[in-house]
């Protein structure tokens, strides 16, 4: 493993050489800023690499978190640079939209709950559990089917009133992905989509619209990416993995779920990482992928987006960490790398 990922560290070099020749890391004169939208999940990585980007190159990056359906709109009718979403496109719809599309760091979904008496970590789902309760089949936290699986924890006698989004919602995607693949009522009743029709419970706009909703009410569940559980200390939830053990969402976690893919299969990298099969994985680990056109109207526009991906791929990790993503390893930021230079006219193959 480790020649593999030294060889992905070596080759990772000379791409970044070649890259750096086109596009450089100090602003040049009339050099471009950039405008994103889409992925709440994504929004707080994105934004701290687009202030330390700033401040060493000059180039401003915006980014609008208006969810991944929102996202996919805007890229699709070229009113931003780039779109981001936590639902992969498929490649026939990729080629028949012109875009292609690369993930960029890797996080998780998680439940967490405002519950007197729980705190991080010490509540557990399975999948079914979760899905019996966001359909409305379980509907207090004293249910004979929390307790069983929770025995030492002091339930209380109270409803609960799940908390789900309004918008849009690649976390939503990714987390409704999970629930149909563990329970067939939910697969066949609500189903898989950026939004569904919730069959309970309340809304809140985007990550940050969930948090804060969970926070101000007691007896709440909801769904949020684990960077806004940590930042909003919002208690979460362990959850049952495929193996049948309980799984704290954590970089850990997170990582060994992305270590099952073998990304080289996917064309376009479009594959989900729900119920991963390693005994060590968290079961809603996800990515968000980042949208472009492969024959872009602005050029200089496009180049400014890739470098600064480039930058946030290459020499982003600490502020991943710090916000509690996992950067992507040095191979598959190879791989990315490649399929820039063949999928995306702003970028010149380099000559033999």
């Amino acid at each position: 493993m480790l020649e593999i990922w030294g060889w992905a560290a070596r080759e990772l070099a000379k791409s970044a050489a070649v890259l750096a020749l086109v596009f450089g890391l100090a602003r040049p004169a009339g050099a471009q800023d950039v405008q994103g939208a889409g992925s709440t999940f994504v929004a707080p990585i994105i934004m701290k690499w687009a202030a330390d980007y700033r401040r060493q190159t000059g180039v401003a990056v915006s980014y609008d978190a208006v969810g991944s359906g929102a996202g996919i709109q805007k890229i699709e009718t070229g009113d931003v640079d780039f779109g981001a979403s936590d639902k992969p496109l498929d490649p026939a719809e990729l080629a028949k939209l012109g875009l292609c599309q690369f993930p960029v760091v890797i996080g998780g979904v998680v439940p967490v709950v405002n519950l007197p008496g729980v705190l991080h970590g010490t509540i557990k789902f399975t999948g079914r559990l979760l899905a019996d309760i966001f359909i409305g089949r379980i509907k207090r936290w004293d249910d004979a089917a929390i307790r069983s699986i929770n025995p030492r924890l002091a339930l209380p006698p109270m409803p609960i009133t799940v908390v789900h989004r309004t918008d849009g919602s690649g976390t939503t995607y990714n987390w409704v992905d999970f629930l149909a693949k563990a329970s067939p009522e939910w697969n066949g009743k609500v189903g898989i989509g950026l939004s569904v029709k919730w069959p309970v419970g309340i809304g809140g706009n985007g990550n940050a619209g969930v948090a804060a909703a969970v926070r101000r009410t007691k007896g709440a569940i909801g769904y949020v990416e684990y960077a806004y559980a940590v930042a909003n200390k919002l208690a979460y939830g362990q959850v049952a993995n495929t193996h049948g053990l309980f799984m704290s969402p954590d970089a850990e976690t997170f990582q060994a779920a992305a270590e099952t893919v073998d990304w080289r299969q996917h064309p376009d990298f479009a594959v989900l990482m729900t119920d991963a099969a390693s005994p060590t994985a968290y079961p809603i680990a996800a990515t968000t992928f980042v949208l472009m056109y492969k024959e872009p109207k602005d050029r200089a526009r496009s180049s400014a987006a890739l470098a600064f991906f480039r930058w946030a791929l290459e020499h982003g990790d600490k502020q991943a960490a710090d916000l509690d993503y996992v950067a992507l390893p040095p191979s598959l930021v190879l791989l990315i790398e490649q399929y820039w230079a063949s999928q995306i006219k702003s970028i010149k193959a380099p000559r033999e």
